[in-house]
């Protein structure tokens, strides 16, 4: 423990908020980001809290530990990124239909975590997330993945979710080479050195990806390619 505090005092601090009702998952959560950069502030949030205030820290995450209807997650996700858009939004669930958590993470949710999560992996996640990655469960991933035909929570005239085929050849070799990455769930950091890039190379190429084949976030991307790319080993 103390060497896990010693390497965590040099990482930036994190104004962490927890919207949730329930004392045991709060009091659970509280202890295991002890000693953390997301140690949970003193200050009490709740579905109808202004959180505006906060909207000039440098590093916001907020997580979302109540249970709601999926228009009541769409709403409460719309408002807090409207009243601190530079925040990082995770849901704690583990009931979520995918049709519901693919509309989520299109209007900006940021990562959904199950509140079984090991400790330790919750710290992870979280820390993937306020490096600006996307962290999303393997299990919704695949799932999502197989109902990918099926998907009705959007508008008919929208067409869907993802482009076809016909995109795949306005990816360079090196978009490729990074689409490969994030179907494994790298992060900006690991395809850098993997690839022998900089980072701020990766970021662009990134951006550049999710332009071409028209997706919200780099996990839409990586359900892209599981679908449509047939990637060289």
């Amino acid at each position: 423990m103390q060497s896990h505090s010693i390497a965590y005092n040099a990482v930036p601090r994190t104004t962490t908020l927890l919207i949730c009702r329930n004392t045991v998952l709060r009091t659970g959560l509280r202890l295991i980001l002890s000693n953390t950069p997301f140690a949970l502030t003193d200050h009490v949030v709740d579905l109808t809290s202004d959180i505006s205030i906060f909207a000039g820290s440098d590093r916001v995450l907020i997580l979302l530990g109540e249970s709601l209807s999926p228009n009541a997650y769409l709403e409460t996700l719309e408002r807090l990124k409207a009243q601190c858009p530079s925040a990082r939004v995770v849901v704690l669930a583990d009931h979520l239909e995918p049709n519901t958590v693919l509309r989520l993470f299109q209007a900006g949710l940021n990562g959904l975590c199950s509140p079984a999560m090991g400790g330790s992996s919750l710290v992870k996640a979280l820390e993937l997330v306020v490096d600006g990655e996307t962290f999303l469960p393997a299990e919704i991933g695949l799932a999502l993945l197989e109902q990918q035909p099926h998907w009705s929570g959007l508008d008919a005239q929208e067409g869907p979710p993802f482009p076809g085929v016909e995109l795949v050849g306005r990816l360079s070799d090196r978009e490729a080479q990074i689409l490969r990455c994030l179907m494994q769930g790298a992060s900006n950091k690991m395809i850098a050195r993997q690839l022998g890039l900089a980072e701020a190379t990766v970021k662009v190429h990134i951006k550049s990806i999710l332009r071409k084949v028209k997706a919200g976030n780099r996990t839409q991307a990586a359900m892209w390619a599981q679908q449509h790319l047939q990637l060289p080993a």
